[in-house]
């Protein structure tokens, strides 16, 4: 059995997700977008002990906790590979664009241990994630699905009857559209989905009444 806990962090209201595996208390944190003190705080009062850290893309609202928690709780960061260069950019990964600059607060490239391609299978937690690589929000986004669970973080890839922006720095409207059809598509109908942004939804929601998709 697991629980999942999550919190909406930062400038752009990001769900940062904590989810533990309910025998061990072990726990993956997916984008820890902000506010490392208040993950923390979340962390202890479940009294959780966190394992990973998976980054489904590497915009600056998704990542503005990461060094802090991996420097307290010396854990694991994986993200695409085909994410690296930007999320080592300041102007890609837009946080220029908020008047600071995160590549500043670590020397040399983002501490990322595991460079992911896509099907990618690992153990963390407890838990079995598959890596899907799902370009398109931008050019090395990523979803990560953990079958036992019955669900997928789609990051800024799928939305609650909606996608992410593609007029980013290497998005791609067309990409996206492909990447949601083969990869998200193709998981069972009842996988729930958990975005980067707003509500849940389902695979199966998605493909009746999702606009963008249709």
């Amino acid at each position: 059995m697991s629980t999942l806990n999550y919190g909406v962090l930062g400038p752009i209201s990001t769900n940062c997700y904590m989810l533990s595996n309910d025998e061990s208390n072990e726990c993956i944190i997916i984008d820890p977008a902000d506010r490392p003190d208040r993950i923390i705080q979340m962390l202890d009062n479940k009294g959780l002990k966190p394992k990973a850290i998976l980054l489904t893309h590497g915009h600056f609202d998704h990542i503005g906790a990461v060094v802090q928690l991996k420097n307290k709780y010396n854990i694991k960061v994986y993200l695409s590979r085909e994410e690296k260069d930007l999320i080592n950019s300041a102007n890609d990964n837009l946080s220029a664009d908020y008047g600071i600059d995160l590549t500043k607060d670590y020397t040399g490239d983002f501490p990322v241990d595991v460079y992911l391609e896509d099907g990618d299978k690992f153990t963390e937690a407890g838990f079995e994630i598959l890596a899907l690589f799902t370009p398109g929000h931008t050019k090395g986004g990523m979803c990560f699905y953990i079958e036992s669970e019955e669900l997928v973080f789609t990051g800024d890839t799928l939305f609650f009857e909606s996608i992410g922006r593609t007029d980013f720095p290497t998005g791609s409207l067309g990409i996206l559209v492909n990447s949601v059809k083969e990869k998200l598509f193709a998981l069972p109908d009842e996988t729930r989905c958990y975005p980067g942004h707003g509500q849940e939804t389902t695979i199966m929601h998605e493909k009746i009444y999702n606009p963008f998709l249709s």
